[in-house]
């Protein structure tokens, strides 16, 4: 992980942990991070104390960002014989974890961020400075980390497709409206709200809060098939041609824009002009 880049564990109380990311400028997902997150996400699953756990954010303007296509080749698997995409682990385990996950949602969260947010049992967002994408497609290449698998069951079949196939941003009224989220609320609201909503789940009987979430997750999960054979997909998706060309074109305005191309990426995915 670059100096800049770290995901730290802090935690208010024996019951409840708080992972914050940090990568500035843009917050993108890079190997080691996979690699960090799937280790305290191990570690807490293992923790008979801890009860839930809240994903957040200290960069100003961006939760979870997606993967950095540039090192994609980079990214880990688990160690043993029966290794598998280490990101792939990562968020079967969290939907599965005896713990809540919550998502705590300020800035942009796009492709691999936003999968980590759906594989949170419960999301809640600023609803003045949350964002949401899918932008694979318009990048040239197949959602790989949950965002295909996850999305109908939440927000319906029609709604995914507009989604993923037009990979533009989604302010937090519309996904909110949508079911994206569990709900959004006013920014000086939101670190309150969790912060309660946390220490009365941590009041609550572990036991019996960890087999309520496994009654929902039998109706609710996609199989744990469906996101190896997506994340594989997603791999294949980089070694084609339409990957290189759009790569390159979004290489083009990032050179010319520089931050701005991530800030309001979806709008930038939609112009196919060279950048001016």
């Amino acid at each position: 992980m670059s100096e800049q880049s770290t995901v730290s564990v802090e935690r208010s109380t024996p019951k409840i942990a708080t992972i914050t990311f940090a990568n500035p400028a843009a917050n993108v997902i890079v190997p080691e991070t996979v690699k960090r997150l799937h280790e305290i996400v191990v570690e807490l699953s293992n923790d008979n104390q801890v009860q839930v756990v809240i994903f957040t954010s200290s960069t100003s303007g961006f939760y979870f960002n997606h993967f950095d296509l540039r090192q994609a080749g980079k990214f880990p698997f688990t160690p043993g014989s029966g290794s598998v995409p280490a990101w792939v682990d990562l968020v079967i385990r969290l939907s599965k974890a005896p713990f809540v996950s919550i998502a705590k949602i300020r800035g942009r969260t796009r492709g691999g961020g936003n999968e980590l947010a759906l594989a949170c049992d419960l999301r809640y967002a600023s609803r003045e400075h949350a964002l949401f994408g899918q932008p694979e497609v318009g990048t040239g290449i197949l959602p790989g980390g949950g965002g295909s698998e996850r999305l109908p069951r939440l927000i319906g079949r029609d709604r995914a497709l507009e989604a993923i196939l037009t990979s533009q941003d989604y302010n937090a009224e519309l996904a909110e409206r949508y079911g994206w989220v569990t709900r959004t609320l006013p920014d000086a609201e939101l670190d309150r709200f969790v912060d309660q909503l946390a220490a009365r789940l941590a009041s609550f009987n572990k036991a019996v809060m960890t087999a309520a979430k496994a009654q929902i997750n039998r109706a609710s999960l996609p199989p744990d098939t469906d996101f190896a054979t997506a994340y594989g997909e997603y791999t294949s998706s980089l070694t084609q041609p339409g990957f290189q060309e759009s790569f390159a074109r979004l290489g083009k305005h990032f050179a010319a824009k520089g931050l701005d191309v991530e800030l309001r990426l979806g709008e930038y995915l939609g112009i196919v002009d060279e950048p001016r």
